[in-house]
């Protein structure tokens, strides 16, 4: 699914690193599963949560009726997506809100270019061959506060909204975060996490440089560095990755 932050460019990249030491029957965990596309590449037991209940609520829907999703914007038009928006009730509001909307920010409209490409045509497609890799996998809407492990050394990959962006309208404490972090690897799972800094007992074990374009149809880009970070106590000395 689009998703603004969503890792599906660099998601093959990370993977291997993450699930590098999995053991058979690991449990593979996402509290921040967003779009859903990094966790649609791992096999296994598996689930993702998150606390927006419209993540959860198109996860779901691509992932048990992918056929009833809009095919084309000949079928489903931006006055569809203005009454969509309108209906917090309607079964297909999170999935529009994220899918049809411009960078992915949810809501932040209708989503549209010079060259007129049918965003609804590629949503479709793109959620029909998702919701094939999401079979099997678990998904609940819950903070990652509240979520209870009851596998011990489950691998735990974190996206979170990263500290000092705008990008969510609900953010996170960042210390206390981090904090969960610690207790988790001290419980005996395996942290993984997404961000652009960290604090100094975490080591940055693989690093990308990703370009933003900042507004819709505007030439001005944004560059920034993806990195991918461990704690110290978990870091076994693997080479650092730089600027892939």
């Amino acid at each position: 699914m689009n998703y603004m932050g969503g890792k599906s460019l660099i998601a093959k990249l990370i993977l291997p690193i993450i699930l590098k030491d999995r053991e058979e029957g690991q449990w593979y965990v996402e509290p921040f599963v967003g779009g859903g596309n990094v966790i649609k590449l791992v096999g296994g037991n598996r689930v993702g949560y998150d606390a927006n209940p419209y993540t959860i609520q198109a996860l779901k829907l691509i992932r048990d009726f992918p056929q009833c999703l809009p095919r084309n914007n000949g079928e489903f038009t931006e006055a569809d997506y203005h009454r969509v928006k309108n209906d917090k009730a309607c079964f297909l509001h999170g999935y529009v809100g994220f899918s049809m909307s411009f960078g992915a920010k949810f809501w932040g409209g209708w989503s549209r270019n010079k060259s007129s490409n049918d965003y609804v045509l590629w949503a479709y497609t793109h959620s029909q061959k998702q919701s094939l890799l999401l079979q099997g996998c678990q998904l609940a809407m819950k903070d990652y506060k509240t979520l209870e492990f009851k596998n011990s050394r489950c691998i735990i990959y974190c996206d979170p909204p990263y500290e000092g962006t705008t990008a969510y309208k609900v953010g996170i404490d960042h210390k206390e975060f981090w904090q969960w972090c610690r207790d988790k690897v001290s419980q005996g799972h395996k942290v993984f996490i997404s961000e652009y800094k960290a604090p100094d007992d975490f080591v940055c074990v693989w690093e990308k440089v990703q370009i933003t374009r900042l507004a819709n149809n505007s030439a001005t880009n944004s560059e920034h560095v993806e990195k991918l970070f461990v704690h110290e106590s978990q870091y076994k000395g693997e080479a650092v990755l730089l600027r892939e």
